[in-house]
């Protein structure tokens, strides 16, 4: 399962029995107007005309069914789908909202479930939307027509190559490794701003290379350009460029009647400009978001662009704000709003709804993490006999590593979890090998799919991939190139075998059934890598060959190879091997998330680890008040996934790793800023007593030792 696919099994179903508040806001398929169930906010949202609109929607409050409902609502009143561009910042949302919208307009038309509703064919990520308006427009902007896409990691090792070739990792300074130079490069594209800037605000210590990070970067751009290909940033980058031309400006608006944008608090500066420079008058423009969930900095995400919205259009623009709550209770709404309203800049809203509750969420105090993982562990275990299931519960934390001493506690209790994260899918070495090949099938002149294809041959080593991808570069036809190539006398068989599969996926079609090959010709390349998968991976090779079938079923649902590849590429599976099954034998698993990956989903009880200054906000994010505002954020999205149960927890005792100066060490902290006491109020103190069977004191420090008694070793780490 993909990890949306996995959360919605894991995380957002709730039994009936279990509980007796409604899931989501839904359209009553009865009623022959699927408006009617629309609260008045809602429906202003829905009925509004072509005015710049802002839809300010809170947590839990029907965002996705009131942009599916204007969506549908534009189409009933004549708008034509093809004209209608929705953004989203996930496939899956976007395909969620489009389904959405089409079940509306059948209700609404009074069709039957068999007959076709109008699709939404422009409705996507920014991301995927511009790689597709590039592909059209590339005559017209200098783009080769067969440009490669690639994703951060192989983004990260063509950084790595020219920092090589540039002479920068043999320096006798610590020069700043690939990924954090990809991060920086990243960060002024999507903020648009100066390297100087960036380096000033976000990476200090590197600022004394700011000459060689330029030239790194010229070089990096250069080497893409050369090798036609685009990085993610260049989606959007090549986009906003396009649009710097009046006449593709003009001719690309006068495309979309309506521009309808989801999440528009987590877009950036670029995907902000490529709005403005689509519809300069915002005339059509509709965004929905909630500033309040703005927690994407670190992706350059500027909740400026949502704060500034009604300055931005002025008089033209309106506001509608969606602040009745379908998810939670009304005490967790409360104490969820008293941390927001000490936010120092918003838009002010309160979330109510239409449920109270005598339990109000719960302020737990422990003596340390070990204590915090029992207290938790007990916990769950006590809602699950009262019937609340383990997958209808989630722990959230700030942190990855926050998690560590209640992953322990939960497998020596037998208590089965999920943590999403682990290896992402496209980082797998297996399917890096098999995309590699299909993308330099696709782009010749690819030269980090080429260099890794190769690679891949016994007895073909880095000089010869070099030897090859030279040759390739040089030629007027490279696809002819690397036919003529001659390989190391080691490695000819296998190239023979590899260069033959290439021009096979190379060749025109030349009759209709040729043209639809795709995807049957995976069964080739399939063919080609499986003795290279169990020569390089041994007694994981069949493990691995699970996530080559499923590449074999995503390709299933695509047109052709290039749009396969793009997709894949902006919107991959989460982990490996995610839809080859199960991720455990048990049916029934709690939940464990960082709150970034929690966002969007909702459990009936949410536990809250770590809130304490030093974790909750992170000491590595109070060096500004913009950082420690966005800390506020992360922990109001934590408190909002929460339907019916809600605790923070508060150990006086916790561990912190690896910060600045100091190492590892042990901290004496108390309650979060962001629980001063009048919001400590709205919450149920809880201190916890120690276990029977854990009633040792917390250890004390030992006195030192006399003087010379344990004379020091400096070479015993190493001897």
């Amino acid at each position: 399962m993909t990890e949306t696919a996995s959360r919605r099994s894991a995380g957002a179903i709730v039994s009936p029995a279990a509980t007796p508040l409604r899931e989501a806001q839904t359209f009553s398929r009865n009623d022959p107007n699927p408006f009617a169930t629309l609260n008045p906010q809602q429906q202003a949202a829905v009925a509004h005309g072509s005015a710049p609109l802002l839809v300010l929607a809170g947590a839990g409050s029907g965002k996705t069914l009131t942009l599916a409902a204007r969506v549908a609502r534009l189409v009933l009143d004549g708008a034509d789908p093809n004209r209608l561009l929705l953004l989203t910042f996930s496939r899956r949302a976007s395909q969620e909202m489009a389904q959405r919208a089409g079940r509306v307009l059948h209700q609404a038309l009074g069709l039957r479930a068999t007959q076709p509703a109008p699709v939404l064919p422009w409705a996507g990520t920014f991301h995927a939307i511009g790689a597709r308006l590039l592909r059209e427009y590339a005559p017209s902007i200098g783009l080769p027509a067969h440009f490669s896409i690639i994703d951060r990691s192989d983004a990260e090792d063509l950084m790595a190559w020219m920092r090589q070739q540039q002479g920068l990792a043999a320096t006798h300074k610590r020069f700043p490794l690939k990924a954090t130079c990809l991060s920086i490069y990243s960060r002024c594209v999507n903020r648009q701003v100066p390297l100087a800037e960036v380096l000033r605000e976000d990476f200090p210590w590197c600022a004394e290379w700011h000459d060689d990070l330029k030239a790194l970067f010229r070089a990096y751009a250069t080497e893409k350009q050369g090798q036609h290909t685009l990085d993610y940033d260049d989606l959007l980058l090549a986009w906003h460029q396009m649009l710097g031309d009046a006449g593709l400006a003009a001719h690309l608006g006068s495309r979309f009647d309506q521009v309808l944008v989801d999440e528009y608090q987590d877009t950036n500066r670029l995907q902000a400009g490529i709005l403005q420079r689509l519809k300069p008058d915002g005339q059509g423009l509709t965004v929905v978001g909630d500033d309040a969930q703005s927690i994407y900095s670190f992706r350059a995400a500027e909740v400026g662009n949502i704060l500034g919205f009604a300055a931005q259009f002025g008089a033209a623009s309106r506001v509608i704000t969606l602040d009745r709550n379908y998810r939670s209770t009304q005490p967790i709404l409360d104490a969820s709003n008293a941390v927001i309203a000490l936010a120092p800049e918003r838009h002010a809203k309160t979330l109510w709804c239409d449920r109270p509750s005598a339990q109000r969420p719960l302020l737990v105090t422990v003596q340390d993490e070990l204590a915090q993982a029992r207290w938790v562990a007990d916990h769950v275990l006590t809602q699950r006999e009262a019937g609340l299931r383990l997958k209808q519960q989630a722990v959230l934390f700030r942190s990855g590593h926050h998690s560590a001493a209640l992953e322990l506690e939960l497998a020596r209790r037998n208590i089965p979890f999920v943590k999403f994260g682990g290896l992402k899918f496209l980082e797998a070495a297996h399917v890096k090998d098999f995309l590699a090949l299909l993308r330099w099938a696709q782009n010749p002149r690819c030269r980090l799919a080429g260099f890794r294809v190769a690679q891949l041959l016994p007895g073909f080593g880095p000089a010869q991939a070099r030897r090859l991808l030279d040759a390739v570069a040089a030629a007027e036809h490279p696809a002819q190139a690397i036919q003529h190539f001659m390989p190391p006398p080691a490695a000819r068989t296998d190239w023979q075998a590899l260069a033959a599969l290439l021009a096979e996926l190379q060749a025109p079609a030349q009759t209709a059934e040729q043209a639809r090959r795709w995807p049957a010709e995976l069964a080739s390349v399939l063919a080609w890598y499986a003795p290279h998968l169990q020569r390089l991976y041994g007694e994981d090779a069949a493990v691995r060959q699970l996530d080559l079938d499923q590449l074999q079923r995503l390709a299933a649902g695509t047109a052709s190879r290039e749009r396969f590849l793009t997709e894949l590429t902006l919107d991959p599976p989460e982990a490996t091997s995610d839809e080859s099954g199960p991720p455990h034998l048990d049916e029934d698993t709690l939940i464990l998330s960082t709150i970034h990956s929690a966002k969007g989903q909702e459990w009936n009880a949410v536990t809250i680890l770590n809130v304490v200054d030093g974790c909750m906000p992170a000491d590595l994010a109070t060096g500004s008040a913009a950082a420690v505002a966005e800390e506020r954020r992360l922990l109001y999205v934590a408190m909002t996934r929460a339907k019916q149960h809600l605790a923070l927890m508060v150990p006086l005792r916790f561990h912190v790793s690896q910060q600045h100066h100091h190492g590892d060490r042990h901290l004496y902290g108390g309650l979060s800023r962001f629980i001063p006491p009048a919001v400590a109020a709205q919450f149920e103190r809880v201190t916890a007593q120690a276990a029977a069977s854990d009633s040792e004191p917390l250890p004390e420090q030992p006195p030192l030792p006399p003087a010379g008694t344990a004379p020091l070793r400096l070479g015993a780490a190493w001897d």
